[in-house]
């Protein structure tokens, strides 16, 4: 597949994986790639895609991956065991060229980072996991928007970890238009938009949803989102 070309809105997703652990309590990842292959997207943002002790080894192995995807893995890591940075990795379907990518740190009581990915003919990506502590996930949306300040059609997605429509947002408040593309969360009776996406004033959402098919419903306790972007304000 082609880069995404300037006039195609760029579908992107994230997916929290709960480190491949289905509803049925087994470790599958298998049936975390059919979810994956699925979405139809270019760009993927993956939330607890790490163990969380140790070296943290990844919940979703390379050569699967590699193997059974028509993506590649962005290189976040700081080792050769996991995925991702904080449990947060990005996959972009191949031929969607990466110009740069980041990790940023975040504040708050528990450990957490973000990630961000340019794309070479796209927005940026940035890949969330706010914290638990209303208090730390504001703290943490302000670093991310000073860091996002001089960056042009940027892109916000992951799990938010926010159960209220809109309070807990602030910091975003005249740079970001947040949206939610339905309930993510519980995947077996969703109840709540954890999962959002926010967008620069200078990007458009034209579609967007839930996944909410039967293998979604099995493999993690959230379903994955899912958000078209275009370029042109809102």
């Amino acid at each position: 597949m082609s880069c995404p070309s300037k006039n195609r809105p760029v579908r992107i997703a994230s997916y929290n994986i709960r480190k491949a652990r289905g509803l049925d309590g087994r470790r599958d990842p298998g049936r975390v790639i059919d979810v994956i292959n699925g979405l139809g997207a270019d760009v993927i943002a993956l939330q607890e895609a790490d163990r969380r002790l140790g070296d943290r080894p990844t919940a979703l192995p390379k050569d699967l991956i590699a193997r059974a995807t028509d993506f590649e893995l962005v290189p976040l890591a700081t080792n050769d065991v996991s995925l991702g940075w904080h449990g947060n990795a990005m996959l972009v379907r191949r031929g969607v060229k990466v110009e740069s990518f980041a990790r940023i740190r975040l504040p708050g009581v528990e450990p957490r980072g973000a990630v961000a990915v340019k794309l070479a003919d796209g927005p940026t990506v940035i890949g969330v996991h706010l914290g638990l502590l209303r208090n730390s996930r504001r703290q943490q949306l302000a670093v991310l928007n000073a860091r996002a300040e001089a960056a042009t059609n940027a892109v916000m997605i992951g799990d938010m970890n926010e159960w209220a429509k809109t309070r807990g947002f602030e910091p975003l408040e005249g740079r970001f238009a947040l949206y939610s593309p339905g309930r993510s969360f519980h995947a077996a009776r969703p109840i709540a938009a954890l999962d959002r996406v926010a967008l620069s004033h200078d990007l458009t959402l034209t579609n967007a949803g839930v996944d909410e098919g039967m293998r979604a419903k099995r493999a993690s306790d959230h379903l994955p989102i899912w958000a078209d972007v275009a370029r042109g304000p809102q």
